[in-house]
């Protein structure tokens, strides 16, 4: 039996693949296989793209694959097709796209015995669940998580409980004698192993009656035979979950094998989408409903991307890189908020979701759905043009439920009329949420800028507080007496004089969810107030909880960023209100306005869902602005129209297609001198006469941990020639010299 050879994809900026030698003595890989291989003076795990019984290398260059992952199943050619459209399209190697959508887990040869190993479980017995909690001393902290990790799981997994306890097993084994628990050893990735049986509906004479409206969406969507876009514009609070839920309960009863795909844009919205998927679909098989997100432990993101990998999970939630899951039976994709810009990867491979969500349907053959309340422009346009179908939901779905009544507070006329405002909150405002706490109702205050003040400065020298590797200033957090930058997480304590001229009077300028957190506390004496946002829920589970609390009536005022802004259902809001929203109005960004009215109509959505009349105060300095006067019409098709005859005129995208490539250097002069000779280069390149290319720019924030940051826009009314001139042009940007990095990004969001 003679030698083959493998091409691999290795996680390598490089769009090459690497050959090696199988030994004849060894378990042959097919495409789809992963394999450890040396590479250079380390040791890789790549891809198998390609078996041949030939190679160009050299036999005295070729090494021998180290070893094979015989105990995964191969990833399949659908897979396979969807990283290389993926890799091509945004100007990737297909292992820098391939082997980062793989759990870490399965990147590491060393892990692959255990991650595959027949692991025992262990689950709570009756007699367990009654003695475990008062029969463990109060300070055996590490006894107590197990036993409460074990009471909260359907089952514990050997590797789970041994990062809460060091003699977990021995423990759990001791238990098992005892008669507190069973014990049983599974191999939950088997090939086989499926939970393919008849789906029952929990309780259908509980479900909610549809709308018409509902019906006809939900009609449309399981009448769909191959790939069929949908786009599913219904206002908030009008059901879409419930459509998506009957959608694939149909899907399930029809198909009991078939996998189903469903998108969210935020870690913090899995939790309530899981819940709701979790009831409605109580009949599944343990492990039929599994979440992928960064979010997870690694040994628990791995047990998940293997159960969708293995045709186990029917029904995989998600954030972005879901969308790069392995599932061989997929027979439908959802995508929520499908607006959101949070679907846009912002580092290494730069993807939509989104759009790859949808390519990916249309290359299996399936229905897509993409909702929300304020589509995006694109997808809205291909919507005007017929590419995809639109379904309305124009009402919500709760029979007393309306829209709810959206006010301008003119801060300019208030001013004028001599009314004081207090830390940023006028008076209309604080009196209707005192009026909401005597009713017992909740309001929700949004304002999408974490910290307490985010500029300190002194009025006596004009010294401003800035950090040190950035060129922005710093955000002053008070809780932990902090000044921080967002940008690269430089921290240091508040100085207690000015550093410039020993003034001691330095001041917090404008304010953070922090400082308005402290200023309703005072501006409505008895209100319990809680702040949600990035700060206030860095611990794992910490932003369920929170979230718990306001569903359980525990808060009367909710002040947060745009964590709270979307997907969330809260029954006993009856208020919005929204501070600071007029800085977006004057953004470089052409996308500012859109991602604005999105924002807005998405918090102004969480008032008024039961059935309690809604009312949103929106603060303002522009209330003539005809972006605030679509709002209180609730009126997105209208600004739709108006924008895209904007951005038609203007010659922006969706009407022509962009391509951002920038630079970074040790000076912001060498990050400029590379990016005009990658600008010169286009000149060489016979695509290139259908493309723009603007003059290379600092970026908005130039420096960034000590690198500075340039930018060069290319832009084509051709996706094929953009294309071209992309994959003719980085053969030449290899070959520039001058900065310390430099990368591509194909339909940029942020320029």
């Amino acid at each position: 039996m003679t030698d083959c050879f493998v091409r691999v994809a290795l996680d390598h900026p490089l769009s090459t693949l690497f050959d090696y030698r199988c030994p004849s003595d060894g378990p042959a890989p097919v495409p789809g296989t992963l394999v450890n291989v040396p590479f250079g003076r380390r040791e890789a795990v790549g891809l198998v793209c390609e078996v041949t019984a030939h190679s160009d290398v050299p036999p005295d260059r070729l090494r021998n694959v180290t070893s094979v992952c015989c105990s995964c199943p191969p990833l399949s050619a659908d897979w396979l097709a969807l990283a290389a459209f993926a890799a091509d399209y945004y100007q990737r190697g297909l292992g820098e796209v391939a082997l980062p959508a793989l759990p870490q887990a399965l990147r590491d040869a060393s892990r692959w015995d255990r991650l595959f190993a027949r692991e025992p479980r262990y689950r709570a017995l009756p007699a367990g669940r009654e003695a475990l909690p008062d029969s463990l001393p109060v300070r055996a902290s590490a006894l107590r998580r197990l036993a409460a990790a074990l009471l909260a799981e359907d089952a514990l997994f050997a590797s789970d409980a041994r990062a809460l306890h060091p003699k977990a097993v021995a423990v759990l084994d001791a238990w098992c004698e005892t008669g507190w628990v069973e014990r049983e050893v599974v191999d939950p990735f088997a090939a086989g192993h499926s939970a393919a049986a008849p789906v029952a509906v929990t309780n259908p004479t509980a479900l909610p009656v549809l709308t018409d409206e509902q019906t006809a969406a939900l009609d449309a969507i399981s009448g769909a035979h191959g790939f069929a876009p949908f786009l599913l514009h219904g206002v908030t609070g009008s059901g879409k979950t419930e459509v998506y839920l009957r959608a694939l309960a149909h899907l399930l009863e029809r198909r009991p094998d078939a996998q189903a795909l469903v998108l969210v844009p935020e870690i913090n919205l899995t939790p309530q989408f899981e819940a709701a998927f979790r009831a409605r679909f109580a009949s599944l098989a343990e492990g039929a409903i599994v979440t992928l997100h960064s979010g997870l432990a690694e040994g628990e993101r791995a047990r998940n991307w293997l159960a969708a990998h293995t045709g186990h999970a029917r029904i995989v939630l998600g954030t972005r890189l879901a969308v790069l899951a392995s599932l061989p039976k997929l027979a439908v994709i959802v995508v929520d908020e499908e607006h959101d810009p949070a679907y846009k990867q912002q580092e290494g491979l730069r993807y939509s979701a989104r759009d790859l969500a949808v390519w990916r349907a249309k290359q299996l053959d399936v229905p897509v759905v993409l909702g929300s309340a304020t589509p995006s422009l694109e997808s809205w346009w291909l919507a005007e043009q017929g590419r995809y179908t639109r379904l309305t939901l124009s009402r919500r779905a709760v029979a007393d439920a309306v829209l709810p009544v959206v006010k301008l507070i003119d801060l300019e006329d208030e001013h004028r009329r001599g009314r004081a405002s207090f830390e940023g909150l006028s008076g209309p405002l604080v009196a209707a949420m005192k009026t909401r706490l005597e009713r017992g109702e909740q309001s929700l205050v949004f304002l999408n800028r974490r910290g307490y003040a985010p500029i300190l400065s002194c009025d006596a020298c004009g010294w401003v507080a800035g950090c040190p590797r950035c060129s922005a200033y710093v955000v002053l957090h008070k809780p932990e007496r902090a000044l921080r930058c967002h940008h690269c997480g430089w921290e240091s304590r508040i100085p207690r004089a000015c550093p410039d001229c020993g003034n001691v009077d330095i001041a917090p300028m404008g304010r953070g969810t922090q400082r308005i957190e402290e200023a309703l506390a005072q501006a409505v004496p008895g209100a319990r107030v809680l702040r949600i946002d990035a700060d206030s829920t860095r611990r794992k589970g910490s932003a369920e909880a929170l979230f718990s609390d306001v569903h359980a009536g525990e808060v009367d005022i909710l002040v947060g960023t745009q964590m709270i802004a979307k997907g969330h259902d809260f029954q006993r809001v009856s208020l919005v209100g929204v501070l600071n929203a007029d800085t977006a109005l004057f953004s470089h960004d052409f996308r500012a306005s859109e991602r604005l009215f999105a924002q807005l109509m998405q918090v102004s959505g969480r008032a008024g869902r039961a059935g309690l009349p809604g009312e949103v105060l929106v603060q303002t300095r522009y209330a003539r602005h005809a972006l605030y006067h679509a709002l209180t019409r609730h009126d997105y098709v209208g600004f739709a129209t108006s924008t895209l005859a904007e951005r038609r005129d203007a010659h922006l995208p969706p009407f022509v297609y962009q391509a951002l490539l920038r630079a970074e250097g040790r000076t912001l002069d060498a990050a400029l001198a590379f990016l005009q000779q990658a600008a010169a280069a286009l000149h060489d390149i016979p695509a290139a006469e259908r493309v723009t290319a603007y003059d290379a720019v600092p970026m908005t924030i130039v420096k960034v941990m000590h690198v500075h940051r340039a930018q060069l826009l290319i832009e084509s009314g051709s996706r094929a020639a953009l294309q071209a001139t992309l994959r003719a042009w980085l053969p030449a940007l290899r070959q520039l010299k001058g900065v310390l990095r430099w990368s591509v990004e194909v339909d940029p969001l942020d320029i």
